[in-house]
C-alpha cells in the first residue's frame, strides 16, 4: 500500500469518527463518497469502508477498485455474502441491498462509473487486467 493510500484511508477513518460520516477526503476531488457498513464474510463483525459512488436512479453504483491492486477488496466479498447492508452518505444512514452486476448490466454501469471517474480505467490496467467488481446499491 502506498503512502498516499494509507494517508487517505487513515484520514477518512478519522473524519468518519469526528463528523459521523459527513465529511470524506473524496469530497476534495469533487466526487461523491459514502461509507459502506458491511458484515465481515468470515468474522461476522461490522466493517466500515469509504468508497466513491455515483447516483443511479434511486440507488448508487460502487466499484471494488482496491486502488488497482491485483485482488478484490475485502468489502466486496462481505457484500456478496451479506448483501443487506447500510451506507452512510454525508451523515445519513440508509438500508440498502448490494447486487453484484454482470454482463450488459455491468457494462452499462461501468460506462457511467468511468465517465464520472476515468481513473477507474487506470486501476484496471494497474491491477493486471482484473475485472473490477461493480455493485448497485438499492434502497430496501
Amino acid at each position: 500500500m502506498s503512502w498516499f493510500e494509507k494517508a487517505v484511508i487513515g484520514t477518512d477513518r478519522l473524519l468518519y469518527k469526528l463528523t459521523g460520516g459527513k465529511v470524506m477526503t473524496v469530497s476534495l476531488s469533487k466526487q461523491t463518497g459514502l461509507t459502506l457498513i458491511t458484515v465481515g464474510a468470515k468474522s461476522g463483525e461490522q466493517r466500515l469502508n469509504q468508497v466513491q459512488y455515483i447516483a443511479d436512479g434511486d440507488g448508487m453504483l460502487v466499484v471494488g477498485s482496491n486502488w488497482g491492486k491485483p485482488h478484490h477488496p475485502g468489502w466486496t466479498a462481505n457484500l456478496i455474502k451479506n448483501p443487506d447492508i447500510q451506507v452512510n452518505v454525508r451523515g445519513t444512514v440508509r438500508d440498502v441491498r448490494g447486487t453484484l452486476l454482470a454482463g450488459a448490466e455491468r457494462e452499462a454501469a461501468w460506462s457511467k462509473l468511468v465517465a464520472a471517474w476515468p481513473a477507474f480505467q487506470d486501476y484496471v490496467a494497474r491491477s493486471g487486467g482484473r475485472e473490477l467488481r461493480v455493485f448497485r446499491l438499492t434502497p430496501r
